[in-house]
Formats: structure tokens, C-alpha cells, sequence
């Protein structure tokens, strides 16, 4: 099966945000060195919205993590906005399956904890989150503990506060994993919305297949692991996207070429 072509790069003349070549990572242990993900070179673009799909264990958040200087690669070369990965980085925001709101802070607390975090100035970061909450739809949930918001508006909460220092990077790590189904279509709706308003590069880790099509501009697919990119899928759906298309004969074809990669045993097809 034929997957669409890579990184639109070189056919737009966008500017290459993440350059990955050939990076691995190796983790060692008593029995020897595990090896967790193969070779991979891939580039995202500025402003484009990546969706990474695989089953468990294959190395999509050893990825993120990787791309976030939380971890260190093993061989290769991973490069953010031209400079080489080389420890935690400044220019991204990420968001974790858990939205990891500190208790007892009000909802606008834990968005400025970010500016508190890097010393940023507190009323540019005000008007900043202000912002943000308007955005998010939180308007009104401000002073909301968290334990009187809801999961997804939690997880709104969680992204409001990766985006207040404005990063060019959205890390994002099965952010609605922990969801309803009705809540994660809210939620998709509701990120997609972020993205397209505040322009953001995203990269997204999932196991839902529909989330990631409909989300997403291009749809890397992983093996089991050691991971490695089994085949990538432009998505070309018009945008904004409806949750109707889903429905849709090209939203289908979509989900059936990137499931024809899985087994029947769950695991994927390199």
C-alpha cells in the first residue's frame, strides 16, 4: 500500500520547524540495551497540525519526549527551529494526558503557574491568560477549583497554561485519553478551534485513529515496537472541520488505510 508523501517542505516553501534524521533511542538495562525506536527522519512544518498513531509501546511518547529535550536521543539528529535538541527546551508548551492542575490553585492560577515557572511578567501574562481563557471557552471558570471543573475543561485549563508563554510548539500526549467519548469529540472541536485561531504547530500522540484524522494535516503511523514510521497520510479535508465528517466517504478511506496497517492482533503492520 501506498502511504501519501511526507512533509510538505519542499513543495510550499514552509519553514521546517522540527528535522528529524535517523534519531534512535536506546535505554539500557540489566539484560542489555532495549532498543525503543528505530531510525526516523521526518520534518514538520510551521503551522502544521502532525498526528502520531501506534500501539502501545512503540515509542510515541519516548518521541515527544525526545522532540521536548526530556529525554536525550541516541544516534541521529534532532533539530528545533534549525538548533540541535540539546536538553529541555524553552519554545514549546506540553500537555499530558493528565491535566496535572495543582489543587489548590484556581483555574487562572494554575494557567499563570507557567509565569511564575519562567519568570515571565505577571501582567503580560494576565492579559496573556485572559486571552487564552476567552479563547478556550473558559470564560466565567476562572476562579474555578479543579475539582469543580469537569475533565475536559480541566484539560483546557492544561493547554491554556502551555500556551501562555506563546510557544511556536504544541506538544500534546493522548491529552483526551482519560475521556468520554462525547467529551472528546467536545474537546477535539475545541482544540481544533485553539489551533487554527492561535496558529500553532502541532504534535499530537494518539491511539484513536479518527482523532487523528480529524485533527490532523498529516498522520505519521508507527509500528510496534522498536518504533518506526510504518507509512504517513496527508489528510486533505477542508478545514474547519465538523464532526459530520466523520461520516464522510473520504474520512472512511482515510481511517480504513491507516487501520489496514494494524493486525488483527491490534499491533502494526511496518
Amino acid at each position: 500500500m501506498r502511504a501519501d508523501p511526507p512533509s510538505p517542505a519542499q513543495e510550499t516553501g514552509l519553514k521546517v520547524l522540527i528535522e528529524a534524521v535517523d534519531v534512535t533511542k536506546v535505554y539500557t538495562s540489566a539484560d542489555g540495551p532495549v532498543e525503543s525506536l528505530k531510525p526516523l527522519s521526518f520534518n514538520i512544518c510551521a503551522g502544521e497540525f502532525v498526528a502520531v498513531v501506534g500501539p502501545s509501546g512503540c515509542g510515541k511518547s519516548t518521541l515527544m519526549k525526545m522532540v521536548a529535550g526530556l529525554l536525550p536521543i541516541t544516534s541521529g539528529a534532532l533539530r528545533l527551529q534549525g538548533q540541535e535538541v540539546r536538553g529541555p527546551q524553552t519554545g514549546v508548551g506540553i500537555v499530558f494526558q493528565s491535566a496535572v492542575l495543582l489543587p489548590w490553585k484556581r483555574a487562572l492560577g494554575n494557567i499563570l503557574l507557567q509565569a511564575e515557572v519562567r519568570g515571565l511578567d505577571m501582567n503580560a501574562a494576565r492579559t496573556r491568560a485572559a486571552e487564552l481563557v476567552a479563547l478556550a471557552g473558559l470564560k466565567g471558570f476562572e476562579n474555578k477549583y479543579p475539582w469543580q471543573l469537569s475533565g475536559g475543561m480541566q484539560q483546557r485549563v492544561s493547554i491554556c497554561r502551555a500556551l501562555l508563554h506563546n510557544p511556536p510548539l504544541l506538544l500534546m500526549d493522548e491529552p483526551f485519553g482519560a475521556l468520554d467519548a462525547m467529551t472528546r469529540e467536545k474537546m477535539n472541536l475545541a482544540l481544533q478551534d485553539i489551533v487554527l485561531k492561535s496558529q500553532k504547530t502541532v504534535l499530537l500522540i494518539t491511539h484513536s485513529i479518527p482523532e487523528a484524522i480529524f485533527l490532523a494535516d498529516r498522520v505519521l503511523v508507527m509500528s510496534e515496537r522498536p518504533g518506526q514510521i510504518a507509512a504517513q497520510y496527508r489528510i486533505d479535508l477542508p478545514r474547519p472541520r465538523h464532526l459530520d465528517v466523520m461520516g464522510s466517504p473520504e474520512f472512511a478511506d482515510y481511517a480504513r488505510r491507516i487501520r489496514a496497517h494494524f493486525f488483527s492482533k491490534g499491533e502494526l503492520d511496518a
